[in-house]
């Protein structure tokens, strides 16, 4: 731990009084926990440069979100970095970058979603931390992961690995591809959507998963976390993640795919927790239109599995040689019971 407490003195004076201690599962940044007198103070984050290639914009969207909350007396929180002692968003060591940001009190996350009534809370709060933002400027806000939601990239991308990709392994998939082009019309919607404009451009989170929520003793939802994602984007992107990772009680890893159901109680509670921050901003054809962001982001990352299984798994870690062979069938699975709730 030397490192790290070479790297909390550049933001702490009396760095020595505080214990690091690694904390939480998130996959991106390693982090830490920083506690004084078994008190949790802070949070301390090594940035992962691999995905975030821009950091200087994740830290400028946040001070100009947070200026803005600031700006008009909104009661939202937005946890912001503290500034280095010498007045940086960011402490550098051997080339490697750290933020420090508080630890908000008396809260806590949570890895899965158990319940329909903590589906709604984090629907809530994602869609108050948008609905917070309802008169901002979105062109202000910087890219930090460049067409992370574009679901034209993400086919074209595909389409590039059915050409270019391994061989035995396009000629091991043909069903999975064709499933894949079978439901092309989900591309031709979303780009429909775009060119016209009926999707309004919103503050966006764009990784609502129920980890990146934090919850009071009640477990009632306080506030959204892990904010690199911010940017400018569409509400397909949150609510559709969140239909994709809290409808099923299994996960993407898992291998039964029949075990891959989505609950239709869960359904209701993410919108019923969006909707009541969200509903009076909406359009009318966004309303009309709102369960296409479940079937827009489940697609989305089927086609991001299987373009990285037929590249030879070059984005994601896996655990073995099929993963993300598996992984695409279990959001293809995951599609197809979604589609037999969203129809009754």
């Amino acid at each position: 731990m030397e490192i790290l407490d070479k790297v909390l003195n550049g933001f702490l004076t009396n760095s020595t009084d505080y214990i690091i201690q690694p904390f939480g599962t998130g996959l991106i940044h390693k982090t830490f926990i920083v506690e004084k007198n078994n008190e949790k103070m802070f949070v301390l984050q090594q940035i992962n440069t691999n995905v975030f290639k821009w950091p200087d914009h994740i830290s400028f969207n946040i001070h100009n979100l947070s200026d803005h909350l600031i700006s008009i007396g909104s009661t939202t929180i937005l946890p912001r970095p503290l500034k280095t002692i010498s007045g940086m968003d960011y402490m550098e060591n051997d080339g490697v970058l750290y933020r420090l940001m508080p630890f908000i009190k008396d809260t806590h996350s949570i890895d899965v979603c158990a319940s329909p009534d903590q589906a709604y809370e984090a629907a809530k709060q994602f869609g108050n931390l948008t609905a917070s933002f309802n008169h901002f400027n979105t062109d202000s806000l910087k890219t930090t992961i460049q067409d992370f939601h574009n679901l034209s990239f993400r086919w074209n991308k595909f389409t590039h690995a059915i050409k270019n990709g391994n061989p035995k392994r396009i000629e091991q998939c043909k069903s999975e591809i064709n499933a894949l082009i079978s439901d092309y019309r989900l591309v031709e919607f979303y780009e429909n959507a775009v060119r016209s404009g009926w999707l309004n451009a919103r503050v966006t989170h764009h990784d609502t998963k129920i980890s990146n929520v934090l919850f009071d003793s009640m477990d009632k939802g306080v506030c959204v976390i892990d904010l690199d994602t911010v940017m400018s984007g569409y509400f397909i992107s949150d609510l559709g993640d969140m239909f994709r990772t809290y409808l099923s009680s299994a996960n993407e890893e898992e291998q039964d795919v029949q075990m891959v159901i989505a609950r239709e109680d869960y359904l209701k509670a993410i919108l019923e927790g969006y909707k009541e921050k969200m509903a009076d901003l909406m359009s009318d054809i966004e309303s009309q239109n709102i369960l296409y962001a479940g079937e827009f982001m489940i697609y989305m990352q089927a086609l991001r599995f299987l373009t990285d299984y037929l590249n030879n798994d070059v984005y994601y870690s896996i655990h073995y040689e099929t993963n993300n062979l598996t992984r695409t069938l279990n959001q293809l699975a995951l599609l197809k019971s979604y589609r037999s709730i969203i129809s009754l």
